[in-house]
């Protein structure tokens, strides 16, 4: 055992070493601004087809960006570029934004330049995207959630629907997804605005509003019923998780490696539970509102969710089942210099037409993603913003995969405990 310990303790510091120099060579590696960020504002004269459906071999993919919050800092060259960099690897037919989008400025049009820079990636590639709000796209500044909607829908990609003074939570509509060979409903994709805060002092995360689920149900059930009785399978998307997330955890009464403290509860303690579906990793406690208006209970009852696809928790990328729901957290969509960023990615959720009763889904993260190989293509095409970037993310990352493997043999080592969810 003694042995085990001190050659881990000369590995651990050999990789310290190892690690500054060639995160140190790679960041100073890292000199021009991304010249492909565009700041101009929506052109009205662009079209793009918003009508989302299946495509000619019947399948259907959707991108899931979480977190951007993008700022005028010196991260923000390269989050754009994450961003595009995605879209241009996985060609989604859809994208989805789940809240903390971008900065709230005082000065509105410091915000509506992010907007602007953001959307312009998604306009110029004819990519759809639906937008919905965090906690933080509207806690600043004078733009209230329906100004900031209203800006984000000048932008023709823009496939979200303003629901105005319906709902506190704006930011809440559907998307239908037609057939590949006809105008017939085969699937459905809802997106909520889980609000910002509650009226607490102090203040919680909110959630998803009674008014929001009255509509849910109003909605389902209309299309339930043009669809001859029969319910139309549906995944979600929103920012803030549920708070039935720890009900699909194991609770366990001390702090142990691969677990986690409840938000509210601080006395607490959870990780997964080997006797559920799960995976990912659950590296920061899940961040659902205080209070539950009862929206997971509203899908479990209906029966058209398959699955449930939140933001929020930055480093988390999990997914665990829960009375037939899988309840899924998507990593920040963001570079962020040395904090965590190879942790960061996106997540792709795929459908297909022939059964829609299931689906697939994937994190990508970016030390997978912008790989050695990924550097080469770009410095044979000439790309040295791509190149110097992606060679950061790749050294960063390999750092970091050696790191994890060694926390987790030690763990074994010390405690007998293993991984308690698959890489």
């Amino acid at each position: 055992m003694f042995k085990k310990l001190i050659l881990f303790v000369l590995s651990l510091f050999a990789i310290t070493v190892t690690a500054g120099a060639l995160s140190f060579a790679a960041g100073a590696a890292l000199m021009p601004d991304n010249e492909n960020v565009d700041y101009s504002p929506a052109d009205p004269q662009q079209q793009v087809d918003k009508t989302i459906r299946f495509d000619s071999e019947g399948k259907l993919k959707i991108l899931h960006i979480a977190d951007t919050h993008l700022e005028y800092d010196k991260n923000f060259d390269a989050s754009i570029w994450v961003v595009a960099e995605a879209c241009d690897i996985e060609k989604p037919d859809l994208v989805v934004l789940t809240g903390d989008n971008v900065k709230p400025y005082d000065d509105p049009e410091q915000t509506k330049k992010l907007i602007n820079a953001l959307m312009n990636i998604f306009q110029s590639r004819n990519i759809p995207v639906a937008v919905t709000f965090g906690n933080h796209d509207s806690e600043a500044g004078p733009m209230t959630r329906k100004d900031i909607m209203d800006y984000y829908s000048t932008f023709p990609c823009v496939i979200s629907v303003d629901t105005g003074e319906e709902f506190k939570n704006c930011a809440t509509f559907n998307i239908p997804v037609l057939a590949s060979d006809s105008d017939e409903v085969k699937f459905n994709i809802w997106v909520f605005d889980s609000g910002d805060y509650d009226e607490d002092e102090p203040r919680h995360y909110d959630r998803v509003r009674t008014e929001q689920i009255e509509w849910y149900k109003e909605t389902a059930a209309k299309l339930k019923e043009e669809n001859g009785g029969e319910t139309v399978n549906s995944v979600v998307f929103q920012h803030i998780i549920v708070p039935e997330v720890y009900d699909a955890l194991k609770k366990i009464n001390f702090w142990q490696p691969y677990s986690v403290k409840h938000i509210y509860n601080e006395t607490e303690y959870y990780t997964f539970d080997p006797n559920v579906v799960n995976y990912g990793t659950l590296n920061e406690k899940p961040c659902p509102g205080y209070y539950n208006d009862g929206q997971f209970d509203a899908m479990v009852e209906n029966g058209d969710v398959l699955a449930m696809f939140t933001g929020h928790d930055h480093t988390n990328a999990f997914g665990v089942r829960h009375k037939d729901i899988d309840i899924y957290t998507s990593p920040m969509s963001r570079y962020k210099g040395l904090a965590y960023t190879t942790q960061y990615g996106y997540r792709v959720v795929e459908i297909d037409e022939d059964d829609t009763s299931t689906y697939e889904t994937r994190v990508e993260r970016l030390y997978d993603v912008f790989d050695f190989g990924y550097i080469k293509t770009a410095r044979e095409n000439g790309d040295k913003y791509s190149a110097a970037l992606s060679l950061e993310l790749a050294v960063k990352g390999f750092v970091q995969k050696v790191f994890t493997k060694l926390w987790q043999t030690a763990v074994e080592v010390i405690t007998g405990r293993t991984v308690a969810y698959p890489d």
